[in-house]
């Protein structure tokens, strides 16, 4: 306890305080006293007591949304990973709705707890729109979001995950990529609807009517029934895993090899990608830098001088992960 921390270095308290939240009125004497019996007693500073006595808790809120998503639930964990890394704990308050009222009701919820501050996930457009209208009052982060004026925002370049998936098809030698969008409300899948239509355009290729989705295996399985009926496809990209998995049901189901009569490449890599029949060739998004980023983020806010090394710019870069699921493109007559 810091008591004994203080009886140990001949203190009072209030100066090991001083040391530990590295107050420029101690002499250097005094602190390297302080420091010794610190490392002696092997004391670890509480986050929760810090923040009390700063009138505010050791916790970070964070308002997320009700889903089973594995993109929005990996996030999460990244953010309590990178949270518990610096001695804070997180408290999660999860909306059905990402409106206005839906993240004000939440952010009540969570400064009435005394968070220190917020990480606020906003991956539809009227959740970006809520954000823009809340007063908060308290730092807070923005994460799988559009730019929000005023607040810091973390996110993966989906775009430039497009790219790679679309990239390495065509490098494959097929003639164009189709597509099976996300929800159309969500600011990821338009980013890699975007990024998609870029690389085919920057080839030169024409791009297919884009086929939505809702993310869930049984679009990914509706579309697969409805592409398996065309001999023109050769390549497909889906926005993510999960529509992967039931486009690659629907074309074992028809007779549709993968990868020898059409490619498919998803996004997010879950962890069955690689146990699916074929191993599915995807996008990795590293949800664990994303975390980190944020906190660095927000310490920028809380705590100047005790940022992470390395949580500098926000845009997370993505990485193909190539397995079995994709191939050259078939010779057809």
């Amino acid at each position: 306890m810091i008591k004994d921390v203080a009886r140990l270095a001949g203190v009072s308290h209030q100066t090991v305080s001083r040391v530990l939240n590295n107050h420029d009125s101690v002499r250097q004497e005094t602190r390297e006293r302080v420091l010794r019996a610190v490392e002696q007693l092997h004391f670890r500073p509480n986050a929760l007591a810090r923040g009390l006595a700063r009138r505010r808790s050791g916790a970070i809120g964070v308002v997320s949304f009700d889903t089973l998503l594995y993109g929005p639930a990996a996030t999460l964990l990244g953010v309590e990973r990178a949270a518990r890394r610096v001695g804070y704990g997180i408290s999660i308050v999860a909306v059905e709705r990402l409106d206005r009222d839906g993240l004000a009701e939440a952010v009540d919820q969570l400064v009435a707890q005394s968070v220190a501050g917020l990480v606020i996930l906003a991956p539809v457009t009227t959740a970006v729109a809520a954000v823009r209208g809340l007063p908060v009052g308290v730092p807070a982060v923005v994460l799988e979001s559009d730019q929000v004026d005023g607040l810091p925002s973390v996110s993966v370049d989906q775009r430039a995950g497009a790219r790679l998936a679309v990239e390495h098809l065509l490098g494959l030698g097929h003639r164009t990529v189709w597509h099976l969008s996300g929800q159309p409300d969500w600011i990821e899948a338009r980013s890699r609807i975007d990024g998609w239509r870029q690389s085919l355009a920057a080839a030169g290729r024409v791009a297919p009517p884009v086929i939505s989705g809702d993310w869930s295996a049984q679009s990914g399985y509706a579309a697969g029934c409805e592409l398996a009926a065309r001999r023109d496809v050769t390549a497909v990209f889906c926005a993510n895993d999960q529509q992967a998995l039931g486009m690659l049901r629907a074309f074992r189901e028809r007779g549709v090899r993968v990868p020898e009569d059409v490619s498919v490449v998803g996004f997010d890599d879950i962890p069955e990608a690689a146990y699916l029949s074929p191993p599915l060739t995807t996008v990795r998004q590293d949800f664990d830098e994303v975390g980190r980023r944020c906190l660095g983020q927000l310490l920028e806010l809380l705590e100047p001088g005790e940022r992470p090394a390395g949580a500098g710019h926000p845009a997370v870069a993505p990485t193909l992960v190539v397995r079995a699921s994709t191939g050259p493109a078939p010779v057809r007559p």
